[in-house]
This record gives C-alpha cells, structure tokens and sequence, in this order.
C-alpha cells in the first residue's frame, strides 16, 4: 500500500476550491525548492483545466538544509493566511521564488494589500513557526522526503507531474482508484 496523509485535510489547512470537489490535491511543498517552482504553474493550469474537480491544499515542508529562506518563506504565507491572504502569499513568493529575504518578503506583503509591519513583526516572533514546523512533522508522518509531495484523496501520488494534460489524467485515475477501493 502507498504512503497516505496521516492527517486528512481540516481546518487549519489552506484550500483552494470546494469540499465536495471528486480530487482531493494536497501539496507538501517548499517556498525555495526549485521543483516546487516548477510545479506552481502547473497547479495553477490543473485549477483552469479542472475548475470545481480539483480542491488544492497547501502544506508547509521546508527543507532547511537546502533551503535556507524556506522557513521564514512558509511563515510570511502564514502570516497572510492570518490577513485573509494566504494564496495571493503563496503565488507572490512562488513567483519571485529567486528573491525570499526577510525585506523581500515584507515587499510581497506589501504589493498585496498586506500589512508588512504585521508580517514583519510575526517573523521576528516566530509566531508561525509552530504551524509550519506541524505541517512539517505531519509531512513526515505521511512519508515526505522530498518536495514537492502530492496526495491525491489521501494516497501519495508518485506519478508524473511535470506535464499538465498528464498530470491531470494522472490525478484522475488515482481518484477513481482511491473512489472504487483499488
């Protein structure tokens, strides 16, 4: 049997999409990883192509060891989430994914709307770091070694993702798999 999440999605998760949507994607993803970078862009063309059949969920897998902005990256996203902002977070770091210093990432707050100083002040209090540092462990738990790692309706997807008509045609024969019990 393939690794599956150990914590199914809830309320502290951040989704993208509606509860009764037929394929469930949850991501553990790194804000540096380039992998994850690459990856963005094909999610965002899975929402378009899929609309109301496709719930996407992000949780955070920093790999501080390669990457070193990861951490602060995935607590400045919490810190939006606390705004209302999580996504527009994820996207504006996914897309200046080069530049994830602390001033940088103020800057990302700041062209969305956010308050940076609000941000600002959680970073240097760590105030997310428990949140991050959850979705992490939980990550480990389910059998995450490496970003990004997909789940699809709660069993890890070791197909390809790299290709968006195949990785859609890949999301939906896993969930008609994870549906029938296969």
């Amino acid at each position: 049997m393939s690794p599956h999440l150990v914590t199914p999605v809830n309320d502290a998760d951040h989704v993208a999409g509606t509860a009764d949507a037929p394929i469930t994607l949850v991501e553990y993803g790194d804000f540096e990883c380039p992998h994850c970078g690459r990856a963005h862009p094909i999610l965002q063309q899975l929402q378009d192509r899929m609309g109301p059949d496709l719930r996407l969920v992000f949780r955070n897998f920093p790999v501080r060891e390669s990457h070193p902005h990861a951490e602060h990256a995935a607590e400045a996203a919490e810190s939006a989430a606390e705004q209302g902002e999580f996504w527009a977070m994820h996207d504006q770091i996914f897309e200046h994914q080069d530049a994830l210093e602390d001033e940088d990432l103020l800057e990302y707050a700041a062209a969305i709307g956010l308050d940076p100083d609000a941000v600002a002040e959680d970073l240097d209090a760590g105030a997310f770091a428990g949140k991050v540092r959850d979705d992490f462990m939980d990550g480990v738990r389910s059998g995450v070694n490496g970003t990004p790692t997909f789940f699809v309706n709660g069993e890890r997807y070791d197909g390809d993702w790299r290709d968006p008509a195949v990785f859609e045609r890949g999301l939906r024969e896993a969930a008609g798999r994870s549906r029938s019990g296969a």
